[in-house]
């Protein structure tokens, strides 16, 4: 399942993405989103987690959690329409 990382502090890194959402189980990928201009994160991401019942429970928790100052937002990643 992908999960949609929003509300990140601009200063977070994917590492540290990734580690906050790996306490919950395991991480197949993990995407900070950058600014191709500045080169600094846009302040969400994308993690995709092999176990969906993993996944339900780092929404659950992970939502709304205080993460180095800004309340994060969880959900499941919407699929693109082709």
């Amino acid at each position: 399942m992908k999960l949609l990382i929003r509300n990140l502090a601009r200063t977070t890194t994917e590492a540290e993405l990734q580690s906050l959402v790996a306490a919950y189980g395991t991480v197949q990928s993990c995407n900070l989103v950058i600014d191709k201009d500045t080169g600094k994160s846009k302040g969400f991401g994308f993690v995709e987690m092999p176990k969906p019942s993993e996944a339900a429970v780092a929404i659950k928790l992970l939502n709304g959690m205080d993460v180095a100052g800004s309340k994060i937002r969880v959900k499941k990643a919407e699929t693109k329409a082709d």
